[in-house]
């Protein structure tokens, strides 16, 4: 089932919640919608549901047009953050549930409902659970049995908003590679709101990046972190550095740094911001003329990685006035070791890759 959504517009009184959104997802695709809160992506999901109506815009189903239809005729499952599974009914029942109410013509006899809730709960690994009541299950196990209650109707779509976002750490990352699996293997067309970038990345064919009611991105995991569209996608995808560059003529000079910049071919030399993830800088303990003299200023051992945080010396538009910027780096624990550095250490730094943006940046 695909779904296309066209020039949707959402306003709840002054706010802006959704403007001029266009959004194509395919046929069995797995999409995150990923932003920051207020971003819109909820508000998306539901008006996909039928549990919001767009001011104007349209919503198609594989070419239909259903923007008028009512969530229940539009063959939509949906799971919530919290569960919302009826502790007064076993997990068997709460499973079976949308089975239980359908109209009579279109209800499944009690055996074939019965079949059906075993074989959803073989699915998510818990047909052990079937006698049991929500209570008595672990949050990860009560979301678990939340999507099977959403598949028990067949839906043509999945629509999941922040599922994992009421678990902890380890919980929430078990799930991840759980329901990536079970994609694979039911191949349901499904659209899940995130706003933790891990997430999204581990789970996700395709990743929607919205803000202020806009998408700002669309495109693999792959794409949106290594090409980022904006100074917003890069600085919301992980850690970032920004330095202030020259570029000219296909090159970006970040004081004694100079880097390939083939997006800007100008002859003009033009101001910008060249931003440089932490695991994209290389650490000298000698000095070289094409590198930026650093201190190291902390020290943070976090299990194989270690973090500094460096400062170095940089000029200011100010009058030529200089300030200190502080600069963020990641490497392997061994490399770090095998460099014999410590905190008020002197050092040099060089950038192998960066990405440069014309202008202030964000």
């Amino acid at each position: 089932m695909s779904i296309r959504i066209e020039q949707v517009n959402k306003r709840f009184g002054d706010f802006v919640a959704l403007e001029k959104v266009n959004l194509q997802i395919k046929t069995g695709e797995l999409t995150a919608l990923l932003g920051p809160s207020g971003s819109g992506k909820t508000t998306l999901l539901r008006i996909i549901a039928g549990l919001e109506q767009a001011d104007s815009g349209r919503i198609h189903f594989n070419n239909e047009d259903i923007t008028g239809q009512h969530v229940s005729e539009r063959g939509v499952g949906f799971v919530f953050q919290h569960y919302a599974l009826f502790k007064h009914m076993t997990v068997f029942e709460n499973v079976a549930y949308g089975l239980t109410v359908k109209p009579k013509k279109f209800r499944p006899n009690n055996a074939e409902i019965s079949k059906k809730v075993h074989n959803l709960l073989q699915l998510v690994q818990l047909d052990w659970t079937a006698d049991r009541f929500p209570a008595q299950l672990s949050g990860g196990q009560r979301q678990r049995i939340a999507l099977a209650r959403a598949l028990a109707v067949e839906p043509k779509v999945l629509l999941l908003d922040e599922p994992f976002g009421a678990l902890d750490a380890k919980v929430r990352a078990e799930l991840r590679r759980w329901l990536r699996r079970l994609h694979d293997e039911i191949q349901v067309t499904s659209v899940f709101v995130t706003h933790d970038q891990e997430e999204a990345f581990e789970v996700a064919d395709r990743i929607v990046v919205m803000n202020k009611g806009a998408i700002e991105q669309d495109g693999t995991p792959e794409q949106v972190y290594d090409t980022p569209a904006n100074p917003f996608v890069y600085e919301f995808l992980g850690n970032v550095n920004l330095f202030r560059a020259k570029v000219k003529q296909g090159q970006t000079t970040i004081g004694k740094v100079q880097l390939a910049s083939p997006e800007h071919t100008n002859g003009k030399e033009q101001d910008g911001f060249a931003y440089v993830r932490p695991h994209e800088i290389d650490v000298l303990i000698a000095p070289s003329s094409d590198a930026l003299k650093v201190t190291i200023d902390l020290v943070t051992i976090v299990g194989p990685q270690v973090r500094l945080e460096v400062l170095t010396v940089v000029e200011t538009n100010n009058d030529n006035n200089n300030e200190q910027q502080l600069i963020h780096i990641e490497l392997p624990k061994d490399q770090f070791k095998a460099l014999q550095l410590h905190q008020g250490d002197m050092a040099w730094i060089q950038p192998r890759y960066s990405k440069v943006f014309l202008g202030e940046g964000i």
